[in-house]
């Protein structure tokens, strides 16, 4: 294959307007079984003396690839449509998925750069890693996403057609699959828990398609959050990983692979020392769950969740802040047939102690539909144990936009800072709420009241204080007045707003 293929899939993130500065992610992820590098000492100075990685790269390497796709090439964009166009279908149009980074120059060679127009199939390029001697391949779900072809091209350079076994696109999770008569060389899963911050990585990949490349650094943070996805636990290092070196393995002092290099923060396209990485604690499950049915089905309860602040647990008496409030609960759910309730807090899945939202979506993503789960949930000042089994994730329903009521009236509510009146069967249908919605709907609010600071709008309707629901202003001041007798700072609110529910804690102003 030649080397002049330099086109990685990646995506762009436009901040702000398509004119503002783009921020590169490209992303990947990968690792396997198999023994490897018996190298088991850090890359540490010891007695002055720098231990070389040499042994952990002749061990690796060679079970690192290259993944070449080809795929239908995409429709030019009609000239009217660049205006109303989204910033980051912009970017992934006109920067291109399969073209260079924003930022960067043309590269010779390289089809539908320098103003020429692309001629035949898209192509974009990646790495991978075998896992298994019969090989079966990890690399990101993004670098073969829509390919009509995929190409593996091993380390000493034979070219080998891959078939896709399957994919998860949430975890940007892929596994290929290629034909060989002879073994082929492996690398292993490692232990990404055990990782802390400080701890040499090495990251092994074909940037740019200039041909497997090996750097090195050490692990930044931990349970990195990009927004790039539902279950987003990252890895960050600083050792260079660029356009290309999706889908390959970081791989610890020992060469075993604690995650898959996914993701780039980038003013550029190029490296600046903000690299990211799948866990190969959550990679390893999920390539694991494809191997076995080809595809994933994540689990579902039907809950819409939120983090719990040091506000939250002190309204609701909780000592830390911890655990995923529960907002909403699907009407016919799992979660609804075992009796989760809004406002509860999950604590716990199966036992394991869930610190935040994210923490609850992955322990129950990582169970298969029809599975058992125990929640320990917090409800009315003391613990509770439930039981329920998880269902499948269903498609995603669209909320409907309501309008909100037009003219400002009802009762002052002033140690909010804001006013309220019953909701009636007009405010319903204004608001787009289904019949049978109780509550009370803000009917204005103070610029300068605590209410406005915490982003509470006219036209939102208030179902609840405290846990408590209130179907009237008469019961809304009733459960305002007793948070203040019980010397409450402020009072926690259930508020629905266009169909999408969350809680919010307002502190009291001065009545």
């Amino acid at each position: 294959m030649s080397k002049k293929l330099n086109m990685s899939k990646h995506r762009s993130i436009a901040l702000g307007s398509v004119s503002a500065l783009a921020i590169a992610v490209m992303v990947g992820l990968g690792a396997v079984p198999a023994p490897q590098s018996a190298f088991a000492e850090t890359a540490a100075v010891t007695d002055g003396q720098l231990h070389s990685y040499a042994d952990i790269v002749a061990a690796d390497k060679p079970a690192v690839v290259t993944v070449t796709t080809e795929m239908a090439a995409p429709e030019p964009a009609a000239q009217g449509d660049m205006q109303n166009m989204p910033p980051e279908e912009f970017f992934r149009r006109f920067f291109g998925e399969n073209g260079p980074m924003p930022g960067m120059p043309g590269m010779p060679g390289m089809p539908g750069q320098n103003g020429g127009p692309r001629q035949g199939p898209a192509m974009a390029l990646g790495s991978g890693f075998i896992i298994s001697e019969d090989g079966t391949v990890v690399t990101n779900n993004h670098v073969v996403d829509g390919a009509t072809k995929i190409t593996v091209t091993l380390d000493d350079g034979k070219e080998m057609p891959a078939k896709l076994v399957g994919t998860d696109a949430k975890n940007d999770i892929a596994v290929l699959k290629v034909e060989s008569k002879d073994k082929l060389p492996t690398v292993a899963w490692g232990d990404s828990d055990s990782l802390r911050m400080g701890d040499a990585v090495l990251a092994i990949g074909d940037p740019f398609g200039i041909g497997t490349t090996v750097t090195s650094g050490i692990v930044s943070a931990r349970g990195r959050d990009l927004h790039s996805g539902p279950y987003d636990d990252f890895i960050q290092v600083d050792a260079a990983i660029n356009h290309g070196n999706s889908g390959g393995p970081l791989v610890d002092a020992t060469g075993k692979v604690v995650g898959i290099n996914t993701a780039i923060y980038s003013p550029n396209g190029g490296n600046v020392g903000l690299g990211f990485a799948i866990p190969s604690a959550q990679a390893q499950k999920v390539v694991e769950k494809i191997l076995a049915k080809g595809t994933i089905e994540h689990g579902f309860i039907g809950v819409t969740i939120q983090q719990v602040d040091d506000q939250i647990a002190s309204a609701i008496g909780l000592k830390d802040a911890k655990g995923a409030l529960v907002a909403t609960v699907q009407d016919g759910s799992p979660a609804a047939k075992a009796g989760v309730k809004s406002g509860d807090v999950i604590l716990s899945v199966n036992g394991a102690e869930v610190s935040d939202p994210k923490a609850v979506s992955r322990a129950i993503a990582d169970l298969a539909p029809g599975d058992k789960a125990e929640l320990a949930v917090w409800r009315d000042g003391k613990s509770e144990t439930l039981n329920l089994t998880v269902g499948k994730m269903p498609g995603a329903d669209v909320a409907s936009a309501g309008q909100a009521p037009a003219e400002p009236s009802g009762t002052a509510v002033s140690s909010l800072g804001l006013s309220v009146q019953t909701l009636t069967a007009d405010d319903l249908q204004g608001l787009g709420l289904p019949d049978g919605t109780e509550g009370v709907v803000v009917t204005s609010v103070d610029a300068k009241g605590s209410a406005a600071e915490k982003g509470i709008e006219q036209g939102d309707v208030i179902e609840s204080v405290n846990q408590v629901k209130v179907a009237s202003t008469e019961e809304l001041i009733k459960e305002l007045d007793a948070a203040k007798a019980k010397k409450r700072e402020g009072a926690l609110l259930m508020v629905d707003r266009h169909g999408e529910k969350s809680f919010i804690v307002v502190p009291f102003g001065q009545a």
